[in-house]
């Protein structure tokens, strides 16, 4: 069974920065799509960043120019720099990918990291 392995995350101070990662477990995985997601306590699922296997990039609104997302390349491997992180960046975040493995199309979900940002 493929797993999204995460990285990353905890408590951060206002203005800080953080930086995640995520590969699938299985190296013989091709990745169509990678990013992450985020919840809020109360609050809706929502796109961070994610890259295709193109390099193409797309992000949410409240993340552009502070978050860079590059990968997954030859390490078949996604980072996300968050940087100027403010409280309102608190959140759960999941790692997500489509993949390919053995002629199956696979949507995976990581099982999430905590980050805080905290004074």
């Amino acid at each position: 069974q493929v797993q999204l392995m995460e990285s990353g995350g905890g408590l951060v101070q206002p203005g800080g920065s953080l930086r995640l990662s995520c590969t699938p477990s299985v190296s013989t995985v091709r990745i169509g799509v990678i990013g992450w997601y985020r919840q809020a306590p109360g609050k809706a699922r929502e796109l961070v960043a994610e890259v295709n296997d193109a390099g193409n990039t797309r992000s949410g609104d409240s993340m552009k120019g502070r978050f860079t997302i590059s990968g997954p390349g030859a390490e078949n491997t996604a980072f996300l720099q968050m940087d100027s992180l403010q409280p309102e960046d608190t959140a759960v975040y999941y790692c997500h990918a489509w993949v390919t493995r053995m002629s199956q199309y696979l949507e995976l979900w990581g099982q999430g990291t905590q980050v805080t940002v905290s004074s």
